[in-house]
């Protein structure tokens, strides 16, 4: 019986991260290290047409290397990646002239000491001719097409017939709501180190993956994959943005090899703000169709989402629609739009989100339209069954979410009618919206080594983004082993460890903690093999049934006065450590069940009548998440998922001014997120129900879910306070003043 796993376990890392011990990819240390920085373009499309003054910055002190497309190795394929994106991005690594928008990097000057390279790429002097540029999303509608196969979903899905949906129903919504385009800003900018020793290319990178990561520079510089290693033990924050290889990656690299040294290259924040990713602006068109008791009769949702104009990369809106409600009749689309930005990528639940903001608004304004309690109407419309492909849910427990968030939060004190509850001079509004997010599993290994000292050694090459992977990889191998956790060292972020899939898509739990348990299960069961064949230990001639392996020591389960220490059974055996590897994947499972995570949110709204200023005083949220690994560390997750939900919904905005194509608030002064004043009171529960068909611990991922479900009953409080329907995010003060 588990012990360990679910316990809330302070950080096995969290001594080194508050002494700053925990090294991240640019506080390595390298001998004669130098250090790079990226010019990037001031234009959004044309050519560079000269650069004047190269031989004058090389001159400068300390410069090292002036990269530029006219000196720059030349890579295989002009360096794009034979990998499809988003394994391989479509990058810039200087092998031409062409620029295809503002922010794209056009050079790397590389010097000795960062404050050189930085002062040199100020002097470059880059001359451009500008070719015309699409900047206006809204005014590239008419050019939208549909992506091919976005991240390997469908693209457009219909059943029943949507037409005869519509006509059946008696009440009606037909509304667009919008999201803008969003930046990561992750507290550690991206990084990388890169170090050439021969045709050995070492790479302490910033990332989320570093099997992906070396397997996309290998491919992106044509070089073997067994000849790059990529190391990352800590990440500040990636929600995304570090899920792809990016070009500073590539960049650094070929600059260490030109200077041959080592070479640092660490983004400036504004650099954050286009040659990384983004959540990308989305246009989502809602239609609901319901009889008069609330039931669904039809539902189409149409989405657009902006691209670049070198690389298709969708915001996935409408998969919550396609699975989240029981209804025969529906229609989902993605259309994209190019326009001469940086290409977007994944950010914190991409496509749910968004997705969920626009469903669940429309929801609620159907609900009103009805005159009827939203949670009334979400449960009447639950399924038990995927619609989209009639496979039952491995493992859904919503309804009780509903139940105990709505109890919990005392939902059954709101009133009915927009405006009508108050406290002086604040409007009060009570929103709900549904959390959901897939169950995503890979392919992991991991290595197990129970060694002479009686401590064990347990690796995978998964990361740790900062969500606690150490910590509860620690716990499934201290309960797998029979070991005390700080008996155990785990070991991760490097791609020589077993392989395992990136962090990202809240797989990296569910996929690897099977992987550790059955690793560690095969050393048990070889420890208490040689135990039981060992003349000397005390339970030598027992049966492997009667043993058991607690705290380190194999213990008869009869008699626990015959018991013998792991390190005492592998010095009489000749002192080596007894190793097992292991290697888990999905079966057939997936095949007959859909995989969902769900919770439900809560929150109450704080309108000021007369200024309009709006505060969440009060969030609660029920999570159905399969089996929780650690209580501490998943509440944390969630807590910081909700709070980036309070961003996502009142705060957070990039703003592109369509004359030049630059971002006007690259930076963290006017690029608003939540601090702690704008944040209330979080109640976050678990049911803690282990899924019995996705994986062999229950377990499911956790990390994105949080972020789901809240945007929307952050818009939906704030039209049951106020009487206004702010459909554009995000909702902010002006949007609400009548």
């Amino acid at each position: 019986m588990s012990t360990i796993v679910g316990q809330p376990l302070d950080r096995t890392d969290g001594v080194l991260k508050v002494t700053g011990e925990a090294r991240y990819a640019a506080e390595f240390p390298e001998a004669r290290l130098a250090h790079a920085v990226l010019v990037t373009s001031t234009i959004a499309h044309g050519t560079i047409t000269s650069i004047d003054n190269v031989d004058r910055v090389q001159s400068m002190p300390g410069v090292l290397l002036v990269m530029t497309y006219l000196n720059a190795p030349r890579l295989p394929n002009n360096g794009k990646s034979p990998l499809s994106p988003p394994a391989g991005r479509h990058l810039s690594l200087l092998q031409n002239n062409e620029v295809r928008y503002s922010n794209e990097p056009v050079a790397v000057i590389v010097a000795d000491t960062l404050e050189h390279a930085t002062d040199a790429g100020r002097h470059l002097r880059i001359t451009y001719a500008q070719q015309p540029a699409i900047l206006d999303f809204r005014g590239a509608l008419n050019d939208a097409y549909p992506p091919d196969n976005p991240q390997g979903r469908k693209t457009d899905t219909a059943r029943g017939d949507f037409d005869a949906g519509v006509r059946e129903g008696v009440v009606h919504v037909d509304e667009i709501y919008t999201t803008p385009i969003e930046h990561h800003n992750p507290m550690e900018p991206h990084a990388t180190l890169a170090h050439w020793d021969g045709p050995q290319l070492t790479l302490y990178d910033a990332t989320q993956g570093v099997t992906g990561a070396k397997n996309a520079v290998a491919a992106t510089l044509g070089v073997h994959p067994d000849n790059v290693r990529v190391i990352s033990p800590f990440l500040g924050g990636g929600f995304g943005c570090k899920g792809s290889s990016w070009s500073h990656v590539a960049l650094a690299a070929m600059a260490s090899h030109q200077v041959g040294r080592p070479v640092r290259l660490a983004l400036e924040r504004p650099q954050m703000f286009g040659p990384v990713g983004a959540r990308p602006y989305t246009q989502q068109r809602i239609q609901l169709a319901a009889r008069h008791d609330g039931t669904l009769t039809a539902m189409r949702h149409d989405s657009y989402s902006h691209t670049s104009t070198f690389e298709d990369w969708t915001e996935t809106c409408c998969m919550v629609t396609r699975m989240l409600y029981a209804v025969p009749n529906q229609v989902t689309t993605h259309r994209l739009v190019k326009i001469n930005a940086g290409t977007p990528t994944f950010m914190r639940a991409p496509g749910e989100t968004t997705g969920s903001f626009a469903l669940e608004s429309a929801m609620d304004e159907l609900a009103a339209k009805l005159n009827m309690d939203p949670l009334a109407l979400r449960l009447k419309n639950y399924t038990d069954v995927d619609p989209t492909e009639n496979k039952p849910f491995s493992s859904k427990v919503l309804r009780a979410c509903y139940e105990q968030g709505a109890e919990r939060f005392g939902w059954s004190k709101r009133s009915m009618a927009p405006r009508s509850m108050r406290s002086g001079n604040t409007l009060i509004g009570y929103g709900l919206g549904t959390a959901t997010y897939p169950a995503n599993r890979n392919e992991a290994a991991a290595l197990a080594r129970i060694l002479p000292d009686g401590t064990a050694m347990v690796a995978s090459g998964t990361q740790e983004l900062g969500t606690g992977t150490y910590t509860v990889m620690t716990q499934v191998a201290a309960d797998a082993l029979g070991f005390p956790p700080q008996g155990i060292h785990f070991a991760l972020g490097d791609s020589t460890l077993p392989k395992a899939p990136g962090s990202g898509g809240s797989q990296s739990a569910a996929s690897v903690s099977p992987a550790v348990r059955e690793a560690c299960s095969q050393a048990r069961d070889k420890l208490l093999s040689m135990a039981l064949a060992d003349p000397a230990s005390p339970v030598h001639g027992m049966s492997l049934e009667d043993l058991s392996v607690e705290n380190g020591w194999v213990v008869s389960r009869t008699d626990a006065t015959k018991r013998d220490p792991a390190a005492a059974i592998i010095a009489r055996a000749g002192g080596q450590p007894i190793e097992a590897q292991a290697t888990t994947k999905s079966g057939p499972e997936r095949q007959q069940y859909a995989f969902h995570s769900f919770g439900a949110v809560f929150v109450e709204v704080h309108v000021d009548e007369s200024l309009g200023t709006i505060r969440v005083p009060r969030i609660v949220a029920v999570y159905d998440v399969g089996r929780i690994l650690n209580r501490k560390t998943a509440r944390s997750q969630l807590m910081g998922g909700l709070v980036w939900g309070i961003g996502a919904a009142l705060e957070e905005e990039t703003l592109l001014d369509t004359r030049y194509g630059r971002f006007t608030n690259a930076n963290l002064a006017e690029y608003h997120v939540p601090v702690n004043a704008d944040v209330g009171t979080i109640d976050v529960t678990f049911l803690d129900q282990p899924d019995p068909h996705f994986n062999s611990l229950g377990v499911r991922g956790i990390g994105e879910i949080g972020i789901t479900g809240v945007v929307a009953a952050i818009a939906n409080g704030v039209y049951h306070a106020t009487g206004v329907r702010v459909r554009d995010l995000p909702v902010t003060l002006d949007k609400v003043m009548v």
